[in-house]
């Protein structure tokens, strides 16, 4: 029923132009010559049926007043057209509605999303400075919070008593020339904490040395130093916190619907206001697990490369990502759809300038093309431009495209159907009945975005009308159709509970 409303909407502003035989006449561009949307009629050709131009579904057998609506019925002539199924234009006339048609094609369906995030810092490329015995800090060097400093920077020296004695007996060993005790005091040096370095010295100079000078194990930001001069340490006490500024990471918010195709490793790039031209090449090194609710937005981390230090956490940037798959599709513009709400519609071109609606079963969009999963095939046309008139016109002659094959095959291989449309309601007075059929003079339906009205409905059950007269207060539950708005609930409202 939307899409019939949509339709006579959209022709309401040419039904001044509707000619005698009942085709719709359009200007041409410059306003001197007139042809007919569908080919004219002679006045002395069969009529098939009347029928509403705002509900084309119901046909009647005899000329009159419309049920529905306060207008005449419209007839159809037998040789209006010979495909009841299509609509038939002239090439002139189609150039006049500037009609524009598209080839359906097969190919990759190439996806760039862009989003934007902040820089962080790289949360992999951390390093932690702790005292691996206990002791005294005799002095720390001149650094704080937020310095960047290279690779082997001295944090602070310490002095660690216990290293005393183990280093005066493994030189007295060295001096008995021992090697199997020698190798256990090498040991019991690694044991209590002493680097390779310090070893290495001793065994060089032959001298004790219990101090040692802690160094960053990494170049980056040192995001914390934790000693101060005069400090008792014990064992594993953390001193420092470095993070490497080698790599960054940049986070940014995925849609939901534009997530599907985005891989661990694919290729980004990302530009930067701090940065103005300069295109910056990543790699996706994470989609996290969990989704957004309230913004409905997966997380997608991006690791970018910085060589130079340029690339700053806290900068914004806004990053393109190129997703999809190497998978062949059908694809057609993406202008060519005409979405009911229920399902989606394309205006199948034929040879002979005829037209026929189809519903399709569409897939991935990129903006600009649209997948197509069931309805079309390769080669075919479809109408790019001009397409809700020629549908406009379709429903007028109550022509409505078959559901899809595709629907009844789905439903079958999963063993289940599929969940029956939404139920819009509203309140109205019942001005009359009939079989089967009730009329109604209706608030809106906001469900529907549809104002009050008079209408005639058809009711799903005729017994829901048992206990309903004319002119009772009702409120009543509609569903969509493809023969219009049914009733599937009506009770008066002094009888609810």
């Amino acid at each position: 029923m939307s899409r019939n409303i949509l339709a006579s909407v959209t022709l309401a502003g040419v039904t001044a132009l509707i000619g005698a035989a009942g085709g719709y006449w359009l200007a041409s561009a410059d306003d001197q010559a007139s042809e007919p949307l569908a080919p004219a009629v002679e006045r002395d050709a069969e009529v098939l049926y009347w029928y509403d131009p705002m509900v084309p579904q119901h046909r009647f057998e005899k000329p009159g007043k419309s049920p529905f609506m306060d207008m005449d019925l419209v007839p159809r002539y037998a040789n209006e057209d010979g495909d009841v199924a299509a609509i038939s234009i002239d090439a002139g006339v189609t150039q006049n509605l500037g009609i524009r048609l598209a080839t359906v094609s097969r190919g990759q369906l190439a996806n760039v999303v862009d989003a934007v995030g902040v820089l962080e810092y790289n949360a992999r490329d951390v390093a932690r400075v702790q005292a691996r015995a206990g002791g005294f800090v005799e002095r720390v060097y001149r650094h704080a919070p937020g310095d960047v400093l290279d690779k082997g920077a001295a944090l602070a020296d310490l002095l660690i008593p216990e290293w005393t004695a183990a280093q005066e007996e493994y030189l007295a060993l060295r001096r008995i020339g021992e090697p199997a005790l020698l190798a256990a005091a090498r040991q019991r040096l690694r044991l209590a904490g002493m680097p390779e370095s310090t070893i290495s010295q001793l065994e060089r100079s032959g001298k004790v040395n219990a101090s040692i000078t802690i160094s960053t194990p990494i170049a980056g930001v040192l995001q914390e130093l934790d000693v101060r001069e005069g400090m008792t340490l014990a064992a594993g006490a953390p001193l420092a916190r470095i993070n490497g500024l080698d790599s960054v990471w940049l986070e940014v918010a995925v849609p939901e619907a534009q997530s599907q195709g985005i891989r661990v490793g694919q290729r980004a790039t990302a530009r930067l206001p701090a940065l103005p031209g300069q295109l910056i090449e990543g790699e996706i090194s994470a989609v996290l697990p969990e989704a957004n609710a309230a913004s409905r937005t997966l997380r997608v981390r991006i690791q970018l490369p910085n060589p130079d230090g340029l690339l700053r956490p806290g900068l914004t940037a806004q990053a393109s990502l190129a997703s999809g798959d190497d998978a062949s599709v059908l694809l057609i513009p993406g202008e060519a759809v005409i979405r009911t709400g229920r399902r989606s519609l394309v205006m199948l071109a034929e040879a002979g300038g005829r037209y026929r609606p189809v519903e399709v079963e569409t897939g991935r969009e990129n903006g600009s093309q649209t997948v197509i999963l069931h309805g079309l095939e390769e080669g075919q046309q479809v109408v790019a431009s001009g397409q809700f008139l020629l549908d406009s016109e379709a429903s007028l002659r109550g022509i409505v495209a078959p559901p899809a094959a595709s629907d009844t095959q789905h439903d079958h291989d999963h063993g289940h159907a599929q969940p029956a449309p939404a139920l819009h309601e509203s309140e109205g007075r019942v001005m009359a009945l009939a079989d089967a059929r009730v009329k109604i003079a209706h608030g809106p339906f906001h469900t529907l975005g549809m104002p009050g009205m008079t209408m005639v409905f058809a009711v799903a059950d005729a017994g829901l009308l048992q206990d309903i007269e004319v002119e009772d207060r009702v409120r009543f539950a509609v569903r969509e159709t493809d023969a219009g708005l049914l009733v599937e609930r009506i009770q008066p409202l002094e009888k609810q509970p």
